[in-house]
């Protein structure tokens, strides 16, 4: 039948009929929330870039995972700020370093979290690079070495999931060797498979002090004009041993996200990044958007594209939503 039989805003007249045919629909339980780690006591630094975000202390992070919990998330991302750094990431391997003593603290403290922890060297090397630089290039080959010491370090202090975002080929591979020749074998993988060589990140690089000096990351990122590259970077990972692939950034991909949704049989995490947040919040301070509504549109979108978890700074906001929307 055609109009007038048929009229599609009949289901749209009442509220409630519009929430009983919604076809996505978000949970708090499909967040996870990003937190910076930093050294000292009693510190709780605004990111500039990143109105509202933070890097906390290890004591301060311990305070907000509470205030998390409350909220119903159920999962953090967690980055390091690292002042040490050297020519290789090393840094990042070793049981005292930043991240590390977060973990071991976070369990220590009992706080009802998955602590997930990015892995990459990028927030550890002095010029701000994914890996060891060999001829003027991050060097494949090396730089996986330091990612499986990495990912075992991060594991024995406690990480419930190790996260690769260096993009180096064969990474999840060999970290998945290591983690089982240490035992780690129940610990999965979720592997940063797309990750775009975008604009998207400067904010974030703030917040890391993770820049890349002398050139680029655009010889292992990828292409942002590339869709089938996307899928074979899937079809590696999966066959290395990724639980989960994250596609990074979210917002510009999804029509990317949509792909890999429909052809692999994969939990699928889209990570909404620095800059999509940022620029909601400064659109948002200047007037010009209804931040709630926003933020509610763009998460609803990635999730309408295929992201069964979605990463996101508004992880909180979403949950006060969503929390008072299911005490109505």
């Amino acid at each position: 039948m055609t109009f007038p039989e048929t009229r599609l805003r009949r289901i749209r007249y009442n509220p409630i009929i519009r929430d009983l045919v919604s076809d996505t629909n978000l949970s708090v339980k499909d967040l996870i929330f990003p937190v910076f780690v930093c050294d000292g006591k009693n510190i709780k630094k605004e990111i500039p870039s990143m109105p509202g975000q933070y890097q906390f202390s290890i004591d301060n992070l311990i305070l907000k995972c509470k205030e998390i919990v409350d909220k119903g998330i159920k999962a953090i991302l967690i980055f390091g700020v690292s002042k040490l750094k050297d020519s290789t990431g090393d840094i990042a391997c070793m049981e005292n370093n930043i991240v590390q003593r977060a973990l071991k603290a976070l369990k220590d403290e009992k706080i009802n979290l998955l602590l997930i922890a990015d892995v990459c060297n990028c927030e550890y090397t002095s010029h701000g690079h994914c890996g060891t630089i060999v001829d003027g290039d991050v060097e494949n080959d090396l730089t996986l070495n330091t990612l499986a010491k990495q990912s075992v370090s991060l594991a024995e202090a406690g990480a419930d999931v190790i996260a690769p975002s260096d993009m180096m080929d064969g990474r999840v591979k060999h970290i998945r060797s290591k983690l089982d020749e240490s035992g780690y074998y129940k610990i999965p993988i979720l592997s940063y498979s797309v990750k775009y060589a975008s604009s998207f990140y400067s904010p974030f690089r703030d917040a890391a002090d993770s820049a890349p000096q002398g050139f680029d990351r655009k010889t292992y990122q990828m292409n942002y004009s590339n869709v089938n590259e996307a899928i074979r970077e899937i079809e590696q990972d999966v066959l290395e041993g990724a639980d989960m692939v994250i596609i990074k950034p979210a917002l510009s991909y999804l029509d990317i996200i949509s792909r890999v949704k429909n052809k692999f049989n994969v939990p699928v995490v889209a990570y909404s990044v620095s800059g999509e947040y940022s620029m909601i919040k400064a659109a948002s301070q200047k007037k010009w958007i209804n931040e709630t509504d926003i933020i509610l549109e763009t998460i609803t979108s990635i999730k309408r594209a295929g992201a069964d978890i979605i990463i996101t700074y508004y992880a909180l906001e979403i949950a006060d939503i969503l929390n008072k929307e299911n005490e109505i």
